[in-house]
C-alpha cells in the first residue's frame, strides 16, 4: 500500500470544435503533451483508465474505447479499463487510478479522457448524448414542463432575447429549473449568475487552453441570447471537443523522476446521486465531507477551486454544496468578489466549463491539469497567489435535479 499518491504529470489539448480530428488524434495529442510535461517511458505505465461518454453514439464505438484509442500509440498489452460516468468520467478515471496506486497494485497509472461532441451535420446526436446522462424517460417529460415554465417566467419578467437557433442540451433546462427554484427560495438574481459568468469569461480570456477566450462584462452576459430562463448563452458551457490526461504514481516510483514537478493527491472520493425521497444528503455534501475528513482539512483551507459549472448556476450551487459559503448564500458570495482571481478563494481560474469548454469525458481531467499548474505556480496571468491546497469537483449526469455521479480531489503543493 502506498501512503502517498502523486500526480506526476499532466497533458491536455485546447478544448475547441475540431471537425477534422477524431478521438484517436486528440488522445495522441494529449499524450504527447503529457510526455513533454514529464520525461517518462510510456512502457513504464502499468495500467490505464480511459474516459469517454459518446463515442458509441457518434461512431458506433460502444466498447473497448480505451484499447482502440491507446493501441496506436503503443500503449497496449497492459490493463485498460473503460470509464463512462457521464460528465464525471474524467475525474472517475483519476479516482480509479489513485485507488489502484494507493492499494499498491501499480506504481504508475494513467487517467485519460477524450471526447468528440461537435458535429455540424448531426446536431440531434449532440443533444441526445447529453440527455443519455440522465434517466431519459423521466427527463423527457420533465424538460417539456421546464421549457413551458421558462417561457412563461421570461415573459412575466419581460426578459429580452430569444432562445438561440439550433436548440440546446436538455441539461440546460434542468439547470435552469434549479436556478429558478434557488431564486424563489433565496432571492438569488439573474445578475448574480451573470457576475459568475463574467468572472469566468475574464479567466478564460487569460487561458490559452480555453475554448472561449473573450472577456465579457456582466451587462454583456445579461444581454446575450436566452437559452432557458434565467440562463443566457454566456452562462452556459459550449459544445466542443478535447482530451486531457494525468499520470498517477506512488512514492516509490516518484523517486525515479527527480526532474518531475509532482503534486500530492491528498484526498479522493467518488459518490453517486440519489432520488429526492432517499433521505440522504445531497451528493456534493456527502462527497465533500468525505474528502475533507480524508485530507484533515475544511473548506476554509482551500486556496483555489475548480468546480463543475456546466452553467453559472452550477458554480453557484457548488459554492454552497462544498461549504465555501452558507446555504442560500451563493449569490452574495459571487457578488463579494471572493471567487475572483484576486479574491479570498478563487473559483475556476481556468474559466471553468463555461469558458474552458466541456468535452464530457475529458472535463474532469482538465480541471486537474489547471490545478496542477496552479500548485506549481506556472499558470501565467491567471496564477492564484500562494496556492498550496486545491480542490477539483467534477459532477456528472442527473438523477432528478441532482448529479448522478461526482468525484472530488484535494491536491497539495509539495
Amino acid at each position: 500500500m502506498s501512503d502517498n499518491v502523486y500526480i506526476l504529470g499532466t497533458g491536455m489539448i485546447r478544448f475547441n470544435k475540431y471537425p477534422e480530428k477524431n478521438i484517436k488524434q486528440m488522445t495522441a495529442e494529449a499524450m504527447a503533451d503529457l510526455f513533454e510535461d514529464v520525461a517518462i517511458d510510456q512502457k513504464d505505465i502499468e495500467a490505464a483508465w480511459f474516459s469517454n461518454a459518446g463515442w458509441g453514439i457518434y461512431d458506433g464505438q460502444h466498447c473497448i474505447r480505451g484499447q482502440v484509442a491507446l493501441a496506436p500509440l503503443g500503449i497496449q498489452g497492459l490493463p485498460i479499463t473503460n470509464v463512462e460516468n457521464a460528465c464525471a468520467g474524467g475525474a472517475t478515471a483519476l479516482h480509479s487510478a489513485w485507488m489502484a496506486v494507493k492499494a499498491g497494485a501499480y506504481d504508475i497509472a494513467l487517467a485519460i479522457g477524450s471526447e468528440k461532441i461537435f458535429t455540424a451535420t448531426e446536431r440531434q446526436k449532440m443533444f441526445d448524448g447529453f440527455l443519455s446522462g440522465t434517466d431519459v424517460e423521466f427527463s423527457r417529460a420533465m424538460i417539456a414542463n421546464f421549457q413551458a415554465d421558462a417561457k412563461k417566467k421570461a415573459e412575466e419578467a419581460g426578459e429580452k432575447g430569444e432562445e438561440k437557433e439550433g436548440g440546446h442540451s436538455g441539461f440546460m433546462d434542468i439547470y435552469a429549473m434549479g436556478a429558478r427554484l434557488h431564486m424563489q427560495a433565496y432571492g438569488t438574481t439573474q445578475e448574480q449568475l451573470a457576475i459568475i459568468a463574467s468572472k469566468n469569461r475574464h479567466n478564460g480570456s487569460l487561458n490559452p487552453m480555453a475554448q472561449y477566450q473573450k472577456d465579457m462584462s456582466v451587462e454583456e452576459v445579461l444581454a446575450d441570447k436566452l437559452v432557458a430562463y434565467p440562463l443566457t448563452r454566456a452562462m452556459c458551457a459550449p459544445i466542443g471537443d478535447g482530451a486531457a490526461a494525468a499520470l498517477v504514481c506512488s512514492e516509490r516510483a516518484l523517486k525515479k523522476y527527480p526532474d518531475a514537478r509532482p503534486v500530492r493527491i491528498r484526498a479522493s472520493a467518488l459518490a453517486s446521486g440519489c432520488l429526492p425521497d432517499s433521505g440522504l444528503e445531497t451528493i456534493g455534501k456527502r462527497a465533500s465531507k468525505t474528502v475533507y475528513e480524508m485530507a484533515g482539512l475544511g473548506p476554509d483551507d482551500l486556496d483555489v477551486v475548480e468546480v463543475h459549472d456546466a452553467t453559472a448556476y452550477g458554480e453557484l450551487m457548488q459554492y454552497e454544496e462544498l461549504g465555501l459559503c452558507e446555504a442560500g448564500g451563493g449569490g452574495p458570495h459571487a457578488e463579494s468578489g471572493a471567487t475572483r482571481l484576486d479574491g479570498k478563494q478563487p473559483v475556476n481560474p481556468s474559466g471553468g466549463l463555461e469558458c474552458r469548454g466541456h468535452p464530457i469525458g475529458a472535463s474532469g481531467l482538465a480541471q486537474v491539469y489547471e490545478l496542477v499548474h496552479q500548485l506549481r505556480g506556472d499558470a501565467g496571468p491567471r496564477q492564484v497567489s500562494g496556492a498550496r491546497i486545491a480542490m477539483a469537483e467534477n459532477g456528472g449526469g442527473f438523477i432528478g435535479l441532482g448529479e448522478a455521479a461526482m468525484a472530488i480531489h484535494i491536491m497539495e503543493k509539495l
